[in-house]
């Protein structure tokens, strides 16, 4: 599966602890970011990520136009409610998944809740959904 990791500002050490006790999960799926936070993870996590060569809101923006034509199959976006452009920002990706039905966490609880679905299998549905 293809999986999106994000996070805002004040959560990418969080994004990093996720990924820290989901490696051997995570390791198991193709894993998408934008630029800085695919070498953060890299560095920190020892993880490959295939980074996004754009910013923060453009890499957003590329994101959204993968999920409207069903190119990831999950996102984990760990997001900081306080910050107002940060929410303007995500707000056209989480919609895409909404419509195409991409399950997305935007904080720690749903995010390990998600990635342990989809070791179980929970989610193979998807790739059902992209052979036919």
């Amino acid at each position: 599966m293809k999986i999106v990791l994000m996070a805002d500002n004040r959560k990418n050490e969080l994004l990093v602890n996720f990924c820290i006790a989901y490696k051997t999960l995570l390791l198991k799926h193709q894993l998408i970011s934008v630029y800085n936070t695919a070498k953060y993870l890299k560095s920190a996590v020892d993880i490959e990520v295939s980074g996004l060569s754009v910013d923060y809101s453009s890499g957003l923006e590329q994101l959204a136009a993968r999920a409207q034509f069903n190119e990831i199959d999950c996102v984990i976006y760990l997001r900081d409610g306080r910050n107002e452009q940060q929410l303007k920002d995500a707000h056209e990706l989480l919609n895409v998944c909404d419509y195409n039905n991409i399950p997305y966490a935007t904080n720690l609880a749903t995010a390990e809740t998600l990635i342990l679905a989809i070791d179980r299998g929970d989610f193979d549905w998807r790739l059902w959904l992209k052979e036919n």
